[in-house]
């Protein structure tokens, strides 16, 4: 078995970004937070979740995040599947976020892009498919 555990992100300020990631995911928790050192530098951290998956956010970023139009190497947004797409987007803008680009709707899936308040992208997805042919087309 495979399967992704957890993102771990730095932030500029983590209740902003609990503020974003609430709206978003309205079943999950947090599950701990704390304090402690990272090289040398004072962070506080908090993991936000359920029982298996979660984001860990980590205070105290010190640069912007990656040019998401460059070429520059890192990651270039993660994704989340969900089941109700559109109320999402309801809960989001309710919390002041608007979608930044690319919405695709195929007849397989929706797909929707935000992005988070330190400028990560974020894809959230909706299939309206099982058959795996059908979610990966690019009809």
């Amino acid at each position: 078995m495979i399967r992704l555990e957890h993102i771990n992100l730095v932030v500029n300020d983590i209740t902003t970004s609990l503020t974003f990631y609430k709206a978003a995911f309205p079943e999950w928790k947090v599950r701990d937070s704390g304090a402690g050192e990272w090289s040398g530098k004072p962070r506080e951290w908090l993991h936000f979740g359920d029982d298996t998956t979660y984001l860990a956010l980590n205070n105290n970023a010190e640069s912007p995040p990656r040019n998401l139009a460059g070429h520059q190497a890192g990651l270039a947004h993660f994704a989340f599947e969900i089941n109700d797409l559109k109320a999402m987007q309801m809960r989001l803008l309710e919390a002041g976020f608007k979608h930044h680009s690319r919405v695709n709707n195929n007849p397989y899936r929706h797909n929707i892009y935000y992005l988070d308040p330190d400028g990560n992208e974020i894809e959230f997805v909706q299939y309206f498919s099982d058959l795996v042919e059908q979610r990966n087309s690019t009809v």
